[in-house]
């Protein structure tokens, strides 16, 4: 498998089941930490975010969480309401993917943690009436907590206690406040 940022994204877009999947480790792997190629790839990144292949939607919208920690531009900060979006993918499993890294994007800096939060709070109330309301809600809350546990950031923990409490139905609140629990 070729490891230039090109190649790994090229790859992620291969009809190749085994050969996307392999990208996709690899890409995912290398940036778990800031890369220098991130502006090489970004825009093809942001593009695949609209991909005819649910899966390379998927993949893209975690390289993109992921290379928040390499973009000293903040242009994550333009790209976020696309992410958000995504969380509105009419396959369920990509919109869930999507939002559950989108917590890298809050741990990326203050203004990229400003911007995460108020789109996760404005998420929380409009899904309200979708079919998976509750998954939604819940990632929501976990990734508040990731956001959290990896910046110390008091004011996402107030956040995830105001959208906990402003839940309606004791059950899920019960569930959603046990996230933070530790």
């Amino acid at each position: 498998m070729q490891t230039t940022g090109r190649a790994l994204v090229d790859a992620v877009r291969s009809s190749d089941r085994d050969e996307r999947n392999e990208a996709y480790r690899a890409v995912i792997e290398a940036t778990d930490t800031p890369v220098e190629w991130a502006y090489d790839v970004w825009d093809d990144v942001v593009a695949d975010l609209g991909h005819a292949d649910n899966h390379v939607r998927s993949i893209a919208a975690q390289l993109l969480c992921n290379l928040a920690k390499s973009d000293p531009e903040q242009r994550i900060l333009t790209a976020l309401p696309a992410l958000l979006d995504l969380t509105r993918d009419p396959r369920f499993v990509t919109a869930r993917h999507c939002l559950q890294a989108l917590w890298k994007v809050g741990a990326a800096g203050a203004p990229q943690r400003a911007a995460y939060r108020d789109g996760l709070v404005a998420r929380f109330a409009d899904c309200r009436e979708e079919k998976n309301w509750s998954l939604i809600r819940h990632d929501i809350a976990q990734s508040l907590r990731n956001a959290y546990d990896a910046t110390g950031d008091e004011t996402l923990r107030a956040t995830a206690e105001q959208l906990i409490d402003s839940e309606s139905d004791v059950k899920y609140r019960k569930k959603y406040a046990a996230l933070w629990k530790r």
